[in-house]
C-alpha cells in the first residue's frame, strides 16, 4: 500500500523519522560501545556520555586514559610503544562500530519505523 503525503507535511514525516533513528542508533552505539570497552576500571566502561539531538548524537568520554585503550594512540611509556589491552581490544573499535551501524543497523530500523508509518 502506498502512503500519500500531503507537500506541506513531508518536512515534519522526515523530521520525526530521521530524530527517531538519530535517537536509536545513538543508544545502540552507546551499547554497544560499552561492551566493547575493555574493563580495565569501571571508570572507562561507565564513562561513556550521550548527547542526543534533533538531528544528532553523539557518545564521548572524558577519561584520560581512553585514546590509548580505545585508539592505540597516545600510549602511556609502561605499553613501551606496543597496544595491548588485556580483552584483546580492537584498536578503533567505535569506528568499526559505527560502519556497522550504517550499513545494517540504520537501514533495518528505518525499514521499521515506514512500515510502521
Amino acid at each position: 500500500m502506498t502512503r500519500e503525503i500531503k507537500l506541506t507535511e513531508i518536512d515534519d514525516f522526515l523530521g520525526g523519522t530521521i530524530q527517531e533513528l538519530v535517537r536509536k542508533t545513538t543508544l545502540k552505539w552507546d551499547a554497544l560501545t560499552n561492551l566493547a570497552t575493555p574493563v580495565v576500571t569501571d571508570n572507562l566502561r561507565g564513562s561513556w556520555q550521550t548527547d542526543i539531538g534533533k538531528y544528532k548524537g553523539t557518545i564521548t568520554t572524558n577519561v584520560e586514559y581512553a585514546e590509548p585503550v580505545i585508539y592505540g594512540t597516545s600510549l602511556p611509556p609502561s605499553w613501551q610503544g606496543q597496544f595491548r589491552t588485556r580483552q584483546q581490544t580492537i584498536k578503533g573499535f567505535p569506528e568499526l562500530q559505527a560502519k556497522q551501524l550504517t550499513s545494517q543497523y540504520i537501514p533495518n530500523e528505518l525499514k521499521k519505523i515506514n512500515r510502521r508509518g
